[in-house]
């Protein structure tokens, strides 16, 4: 039994280790995602971030942002772009933009999102619990959701998270597309 021991302390380590960073939840992408568009317009540029909620009660909500964003940035897709909170001087056509909405309520929609209705949850479930809509216009391009119990936006755990979520997010590998359900012929 001594020996099982230090296999056991290593199991637990493990699973302690991958509970920590926090879980991404199932992904969802729009038929008309596409990993060369997501590239090409937001490779150079700037890409906007729209941030409703503040997971961390603490502070302000111009300082959590303030102190989430180079975390955001230090954790980027691979295209080389830089966030920003600031909209668009002019409104871009097709406009492209994050929305991440913390503590989003149970019935909020990415197609809601997407058309700028956001609703939150009267109390927070978790610490960064969070739902990341990666829009075009009022169309839903991707979106996932994701939580941590981490405990401030400079946490490490906050990082891994983003970093694992732009991977989700913003894949760049070819998705499966199925076609249209076909009737299979019986003879």
């Amino acid at each position: 039994m001594a020996g099982f021991r230090p296999i056991l302390v290593l199991l637990a380590a493990v699973l302690a280790g991958c509970a920590t960073s926090g879980v991404i939840g199932g992904a969802y992408y729009a038929p008309q995602y596409s990993w060369s568009e997501f590239y090409a317009v937001t490779d150079g540029r700037n890409f906007q971030v729209v941030v409703s909620g503040n997971p961390f009660p603490a502070l302000t909500p111009v300082e959590f942002q303030r102190r989430f964003l180079p975390v955001m940035q230090a954790n980027k897709p691979r295209p080389n772009l830089t966030f920003t909170y600031d909209p668009p001087p002019e409104l871009p056509h097709p406009y492209y933009r994050l929305v991440l909405v913390f503590n989003a309520a149970n019935d909020l929609t990415a197609d809601r999102v997407c058309a700028g209705e956001v609703w939150h949850k009267p109390e927070a479930t978790r610490p960064f619990d969070l739902f990341a809509i990666y829009c075009r216009n009022d169309q839903v391009m991707s979106y996932t959701t994701a939580w941590t119990e981490a405990t401030g936006p400079d946490d490490p755990r906050v990082g891994q998270l983003m970093a694992q979520l732009f991977l989700v997010l913003f894949p760049d590998y070819p998705l499966l597309r199925r076609g249209p359900i076909r009737p299979v012929m019986h003879r």
